[in-house]
């Protein structure tokens, strides 16, 4: 029975050329574009690793001279579904009153440099040149907060404060606490203090202190989380509320 010529192929044709395939360098591009696209929308809306460069939160945070600074992982997302609870370690915009900044570096002149900067503070390799500070909270929307009781503990509402996480440079104790007369936190404010007690421009001092010196808490970006950077700091950061129960 003779066989048509339809039911096969010609096994001697030539295969037809490959048309249409994206060569291995834009696919490559493809991938690093995509994921530097997820990286910026990642760390605008959902979570931002940001440089400690100041000594302000020692030894909780690392920003010494001479060190490697400690990267934190600063989750953006939860003060939207819950409250800024006391003995946060928060990272927030300084307001208007607060003059220096935890986070500034001189921008670069040279117009390169300064975007590599700017990818780099974004990217949380590089200190960030925005008005961004990173403190613990210490006293809520309508507390009142003072220093300091006999045993030169912080006061707030007329308790003394449990705060473990304080550094006291050597040479300095809790004696050395700077007094400062009671401060009523505004509605929609909040107190902030840095764990360096003794070296930490914060709400007893920014704007003059008192009631100028806290923070509006539409200014808070994000809590600090974790450690990320280096390698051998890798911990969770402190959330201990120094607060008194009941």
């Amino acid at each position: 029975m003779a066989s048509s010529t339809e039911d096969f192929e010609d096994a001697s044709a030539p295969d037809e050329p490959e048309r249409g395939r994206t060569p291995v360098w834009r696919e490559i591009l493809y991938v690093v574009v995509t994921a530097v696209v997820l990286t910026v929308l990642i760390q605008a809306f959902v979570a931002r690793v940001y440089v400690i460069p100041s000594a302000s939160m020692e030894r909780t945070l690392h920003g010494c001279g001479g060190c490697e600074n400690d990267r934190v992982l600063v989750d953006k997302i939860i003060y939207r579904f819950g409250d800024v609870e006391a003995g946060e370690v928060v990272v927030f915009r300084g307001p208007a009153a607060w003059t220096t900044n935890d986070f500034r570096t001189p921008p670069s002149t040279n117009p390169v440099a300064r975007v590599v900067q700017n990818i780099g503070s974004l990217l949380g390799i590089a200190p960030a040149n925005e008005r961004d500070f990173v403190k613990r909270v210490i006293a809520l929307p309508g507390q009142t907060v003072q220093c300091c009781d006999e045993q030169h503990r912080l006061v707030v509402d007329g308790k003394p404060l449990d705060e473990p996480y304080v550094y006291w440079q050597p040479g300095t104790s809790p004696a050395d606490h700077q007094p400062f007369a009671p401060v009523r936190v505004p509605e929609g404010h909040l107190f902030m203090m840095g764990d360096n007690r003794m070296n930490s421009t914060d709400s007893r001092k920014q704007g003059g202190g008192g009631v100028a010196g806290t923070v509006p808490i539409e200014n808070v970006i994000g809590k600090a989380r974790y450690i990320v950077f280096p390698k051998d700091r890798w911990s969770v950061v402190s959330d201990h509320n120094p607060q008194p129960l009941g």
